[in-house]
């Protein structure tokens, strides 16, 4: 089998890749709706790929991996590769699962993640009905993750929130960074104890925090909630569209607190998490496989973490709904210290009428996902269905 085509259109605002073979069969990979720009980007792979067999997912992958980059250039790059394993389950007529070493649960936990709705405000009350709307909805999820201090409206609705750099609001992953203020602390433990009397100990709360945070104050920010037994609290000092890594830092961080420490969802590749693991500088790591290189590089990070002791919960909202296939098959995979991933929705109601292989009635329930059994990723497109949603330009994209 060869590749005849990498091929990527813009489906509503998502890039989506099809790579097309002599064969005729075909594989999709998905980019986050935020990251349009990265069509060309994508595209710039085509000459590398033609003419290779796609099943030999590695052989393509060793031309390409080193072109990417740190969020957000890594999801182009990842994209081929779950497209390249969808392809590869197909030839084998087996889900993609079946090709990483076998599933190791016939079911997969995930937390709310996109799920979520736009907040009231910044006030503890707000919180706390953010946090309950959650706990309520019909996935009757496990965990509910709520961003507050620079990962949310906080750093705008709280006056003299921080003494360092305010960012333009409309510019995605902008980076407010600074020293925060005494009165905008205690304003975040309020929230964090008004959430915490929702959550009570039936469902568990995460706390997406950053980036942007001084050592200083998430020292005594995670000392500070350690009596709450809070899941983790994620990217206070790096994340979210910083291109680098810290780990002398968050292993100060990790190792002043009980609260449990989380960063990775812009990280690319296993290269990059290799420190933070191996001197146990945080406590559980977040690679998304949109962003870190694809799911085999995902599933490397996850065993590393494994034998040093350090827990996984992979990002999952840049996979959009037909990347779900990707996070599904490779969480299938990894070892005991899986924990949840983050739950990726439709970005529009439409996406739902355009994926094939979705099971009917509700996707989560009780936090679980079953196993996906069609071959490759288990997701498809209906290209019919699609055509209304292609750019003009994209008009050959499913011939």
């Amino acid at each position: 089998m060869k590749i005849t085509d990498l091929r990527c259109a813009l489906i509503g605002k998502h890039p989506i890749v099809r790579i097309v073979t002599d064969e005729g069969l075909h594989g999709l990979g998905e980019v986050e709706y935020t990251k349009p720009y990265l069509k060309p980007f994508v595209l710039q792979f085509r000459e590398a790929l033609i003419g290779m067999d796609p099943t030999d997912v590695e052989r393509c992958m060793v031309r390409i991996r080193q072109r990417g980059s740190f969020k957000p250039y890594g999801a182009a790059v990842s994209a081929i590769e779950h497209a390249l394993w969808d392809i590869a389950g197909k030839a084998a007529n087996v889900p993609v699962y079946k090709l990483l070493g076998g599933k190791v649960r016939d079911r997969v936990r995930v937390y709310n993640g996109s799920l979520r709705r736009r907040s009231s405000g910044s006030r503890p009350e707000d919180y706390a009905a953010d946090v309950k709307y959650m706990m309520d909805l019909p996935e009757q999820f496990f965990m509910v993750k709520q961003g507050i201090g620079f990962h949310s409206a906080m750093k705008r609705d709280i006056p003299d929130f921080h003494y360092g750099l305010a960012q333009p609001s409309h510019f995605h992953g902008a980076m407010d960074t600074g020293l925060i203020s005494e009165h905008a602390f205690n304003h975040m433990l309020e929230c964090v104890a008004a959430m915490k009397e929702v959550t009570g100990d039936r469902v568990s709360l995460a706390l997406d925090c950053g980036p942007g945070w001084m050592l200083p104050d998430a020292i005594r920010f995670a000392r500070a909630v350690d009596k709450y037994n809070l899941m983790w609290l994620e990217d206070m000092l790096t994340g979210d569209y910083v291109p680098f890594v810290n780990p002398q830092a968050y292993r100060e961080l990790t190792r002043a607190s009980s609260t449990p420490i989380h960063t990775g969802e812009q990280i690319y590749l296993r290269n990059n998490f290799k420190e933070l693991i191996e001197t146990q500088a945080i406590n559980v790591v977040g690679p998304d496989p949109a962003d870190v290189g694809g799911i085999a590089e995902l599933k490397w990070i996850a065993e590393h973490a494994h034998m040093h002791s350090i827990l996984m919960a992979p990002h999952g909202t840049a996979n959009g709904l037909l990347g779900l296939g990707a996070l599904v098959n490779v969480c299938a995979t990894l070892p005991a210290n899986y924990i949840a991933f983050e739950y990726p929705s439709a970005s529009d109601p439409w996406w739902l009428d355009i994926i094939e292989g979705l099971p009917e009635g509700r996707l989560v329930n009780q936090s679980m996902i079953e196993l996906f059994e069609r071959p490759g990723l288990g997701l498809d497109i209906n290209a019919e269905a699609a055509r209304p949603y292609l750019a003009e330009e994209d008009a050959l994209f499913f011939t």
